[in-house]
């Protein structure tokens, strides 16, 4: 987003605006996948109060925490008008800092702190030594750290017992709601339908970033070939950008469970088989970091009848953009460096319509609130919400449901979340039929169908008076236009 138009985040920065009314020094911590728009946020921010802001090094093999430093005394010269010192240690030049920003109120930002602390075992103590004898003294000091690499802020900073009691806030930005996206997308002069823009979203999600790269003089498949299929498109490089700055050295098991996932949700013992990886406690620890890292969501199932969690979950890879490398980019990627491959049809791509329908879901789970919204429901009146999944015994069927939505009013929302290229038919009722029928009920219950969808409901399916509610991609704030 430019620095002229920036959409959304209203809740995140309410939240940094509190802030400001406290009678001491906050020390926040802002976590997000890579591209979530996190300094984008921050920098938006910045402007209502005086700032500094640090961004430490991408790693490389020649990086080393001299070269961190130096870069930081760089910064701390431009910001303050210092002059650039030749530190050999963080205590001096968080001391200088400090003497900046001792009076008024002030916003502190160390953006990507694990590159800039990770070559420097005791960054982390001479930072918290810092907070503690300098400057948490500014009672009006907001102080952030921030970062793309999650696993890093979670052990060194979030469950840091030199941290314990010192952290005011934590926030994780989550990708925009489809009525941001959508905006972001009219503001870069998209005025294509809502099946195009859902084209769009079914490879970007809602990743800021990624959808700025969309121009608004071509229509959905010509930004996608651009950007996905030419060697000249950021998404083309993304994904191999993405795993080296997040994992570094490891991002080869990484990957692989990407890739296993990438068919659709599984439980953990079918992620350790198709990844060819052990079960294993370091297994478990590498899905943890995933989810961490905002690229894939662990989906836990519960009792219909008790409400209580159950411990059968599955995995699903929740970003869009990496399921969409993994199906389509990567089995390509030599021929679209030889330039082969720009006149590709995506309705061709094989597998279309059903990686289309996971990425679909993804974008309906992502929204639940508008979801809850349609249907009238209150969020303090929802027991459980989730892809539910109701494992074959001896007594009962086994069942899987897109979105499951229980109530304390006793009402099961069954939603089904449906792409298809044509419109929906009949065929649908009987779909959701089988599905009901084989839940376990408690007494008592309703069950009520929903149906989302994208593409067209046939007058048949509407007339049939089947669904308690048919809720169109558009319904979800991609028509805003419309409804106003």
């Amino acid at each position: 987003m430019s620095s002229e138009f920036f959409v959304g985040r209203k809740k995140e920065m309410q939240e940094l605006r509190d802030l400001l009314k406290k009678k001491t020094a906050s020390f926040v911590v802002v976590k997000g996948r890579r591209r979530i728009g996190k300094s984008r946020l921050l920098d938006e921010f910045s402007k209502e109060l005086r700032s500094f802001k640090f961004t430490g090094l991408a790693p490389q093999e020649n990086t080393t925490k001299q070269s961190q430093l130096d870069e930081f005394s760089r910064q701390l010269s431009v910001a303050t008008g210092l002059p650039e010192i030749k530190a050999d240690d963080w205590s001096k030049l968080f001391a200088l800092l400090a003497r900046e920003a001792n009076k008024g109120k002030i916003l502190i930002i160390f953006d990507e702190i694990s590159w800039i602390g990770s070559k420097d075992h005791d960054f982390l103590g001479k930072l918290k030594n810092a907070w503690d004898d300098n400057f948490k003294k500014n009672t009006k000091l907001i102080f952030v750290v921030c970062g793309s690499v999650s696993t890093w802020i979670d052990e060194n900073i979030i469950n840091n017992t030199a941290f314990y009691g010192r952290i005011s806030w934590s926030m994780t930005i989550e990708p925009l709601p489809l009525s941001d996206c959508n905006l972001m997308l009219e503001a870069q002069g998209f005025k294509g339908s809502i099946y195009e823009k859902f084209k769009i979203l079914s490879v970007t999600g809602g990743i800021p970033w990624y959808i700025e790269q969309i121009q608004g003089n071509f229509n959905a498949d010509d930004n996608i070939r651009r950007q996905c299929f030419t060697t000249s498109g950021a998404l083309f490089h993304e994904f191999n950008k993405i795993f080296q700055e997040v994992f570094g050295k490891r991002d080869k098991i990484y990957k692989e469970i990407i890739e296993a996932l990438s068919n659709g949700s599984v439980d953990y013992d079918e992620v350790a088989r198709k990844a060819e990886y052990k079960s294993s406690g370091r297994l478990s620890r590498y899905l943890s970091d995933l989810v961490s890292a905002g690229f894939i969501s662990r989906d836990y199932t519960w009792s219909l009848k008790s409400g209580k969690i159950s411990a059968v979950s599955r995995f699903r890879l929740s970003d869009n953009y990496l399921r969409f490398y993994v199906k389509y980019i990567a089995p390509r990627y030599e021929q679209i460096e030889r330039a082969r491959f720009k006149t590709v049809s995506l309705s061709s791509l094989s597998g279309w319509e059903s990686i289309m329908g996971l990425q679909f879901e993804n974008l309906a789970l992502n929204n639940r609130e508008k979801i809850f919204e349609l249907l009238n429901i209150r969020i303090e009146d929802i027991l459980s919400d989730n892809p539910f999944l109701q494992r074959q015994t001896v007594s009962q069927k086994g069942c899987q449901i897109d979105y499951l939505i229980q109530t304390k009013f006793k009402n099961l929302y069954v939603c089904e979340v449906k792409f298809s290229i044509n419109e929906i038919g009949l065929g649908i009722i009987e779909e959701i039929q089988e599905k009901i029928a084989r839940l376990r009920l408690p007494r008592g219950t309703s069950a009520l169908p929903v149906l989302i969808h994208v593409n067209g409901v046939s007058e048949a399916v509407r007339g049939s008076g089947y669904f308690y509610e048919i809720i169109d991609f558009g319904d979800l704030g991609m028509n805003l236009n419309k409804r106003n």
